[in-house]
């Protein structure tokens, strides 16, 4: 079996990183590695571990338990230690043995509350969601406004959010006494310790159902379909994301919805490529409009544009149509299209045509050294196509 990697490593966060910091490492990683936008086949594994992290060192309990005792602290059957000595040293050796002991008393006797549990029937933020748009190229660069569905979990109109059968109300829990945590003895190197944990009457809500609401299930939530109205931005990219406040998930116990992640998928231009606010556009044009030059219509996405080409342009030469790129998010200023020609050569010519070509090349010299040939082939195809006129 694979070794458990750190969790702290698996969000890219050190351990003394905020509640903040690991909720946006969150965030950052659940995007790149969801299954619907990464096709990567390791993609899955990666979002549910990320996922994983974040549920134990999103819970500031989970979290000293895991800074205790490493992965051991994830197993069900975790009981607070079955200590072996100190620093995993199998005794009470020197150096770091004793690095955060005090964290170790504040485990077993609640530190002065610096660690205290959390009220479980305080109001709490309710979870926030994802939902991936996709949008055309043209859709991209000049947005919209769309009306979006999608399902949500809603407060339960039946019983209000309490879980309860109407006519009825939640009760305290009687073993816990509504703190959600009962105190448990273990026994340590210090003796027999009182801890915490979550209580099993309740499941850790301090409250007991006796008789559920129908509708929820005693759940509290019902899930819903949802719409809301997205003005997308002009100039949003592949992977970009908006975030909608309070679409997400409803609150427990009176707390705010959660907040909506829009994850904008954007399907390529079959003639178009972008980069940032450059687009760009490959132009085919023959060997006479090349030589002789020409003056024609660039599509962008804009409109057509026209676009002289001069005479004797080479192939791989870029010609740049100023403001007809996409719009900056910051800026809401257009940057440029960049059009770059390509000299398409003929792949059969009837027998007249490879005469006639034959004979040019030889009147152009074409094949002498510079100094036999005096003037360009390009000069000479020009000046042999004017004498036709």
């Amino acid at each position: 079996m694979a070794e458990k990697r750190d969790l702290y490593d698996i969000l890219g966060v050190s351990k003394d990183a905020s509640q903040d910091e690991i909720k946006k490492a969150y965030r950052r990683l659940s995007k790149k590695y969801h299954p619907d936008l990464n096709d990567a086949p390791d993609a899955e594994d990666k979002f549910k571990e990320v996922a994983e992290a974040y549920e134990t060192l999103s819970d500031e309990s989970k979290r000293s338990q895991y800074d205790q005792f490493g992965h051991a602290s994830t197993d069900p059957n975790f009981n607070g230690g079955g200590f072996g000595g100190f620093g995993g040293a199998g005794g009470y050796g020197g150096g770091d043995t004793f690095t955060g002991f005090e964290d170790i008393f504040d485990q077993f006797f609640g530190g002065g509350g610096r660690r205290a549990s959390r009220n479980p029937n305080a109001p709490r933020q309710g979870e926030d969601l994802q939902y991936v748009m996709d949008l055309t190229f043209e859709e991209a660069v000049f947005g919209k406004s769309t009306t979006i569905r999608y399902n949500r979990k809603n407060v339960c109109k039946t019983c209000e959010g309490n879980g309860a059968k109407p006519g009825t109300s939640p009760e305290t829990c009687s073993r816990c006494g509504g703190a959600g945590r009962v105190n448990v003895e273990q026994n340590t190197p210090f003796g027999r310790v009182m801890t915490q944990t979550t209580c099993p009457e309740c499941e850790g809500t301090g409250q007991i159902i006796k008789e559920k609401c129908p509708d929820c299930g005693g759940d509290g939530f019902q899930t819903e379909r949802h719409s809301v109205k997205v003005d997308v931005p002009a100039g949003v990219e592949d992977g970009n994301q908006i975030r909608v406040q309070g679409q997400g998930d409803a609150g427990k116990n009176g707390g705010p919805y959660g907040d909506l992640y829009i994850i904008f998928r954007v399907k390529p231009s079959k003639i178009y490529e972008r980069r940032g606010t450059e687009i760009f556009y490959e132009l085919p044009i023959n060997i006479v409009q090349a030589t002789l030059g020409d003056e024609l219509e660039i599509p962008t996405v804009h409109g057509k544009v026209k676009l002289k080409i001069p005479a004797g342009t080479q192939g791989g030469t870029t010609f740049r149509l100023r403001g007809k790129g996409a719009p900056s998010l910051r800026t809401n200023q257009n940057g440029d299209q960049h059009v770059q020609v390509k000299v398409e050569i003929p792949k059969k010519v009837t027998d007249e045509q490879a005469e006639h070509l034959r004979a040019f090349a030889k009147e152009s010299g074409y094949g002498e050294t510079k100094e036999q040939k005096g003037e360009s082939f390009f000069s000479k195809v020009k000046d042999a196509f004017k004498d036709k006129d």
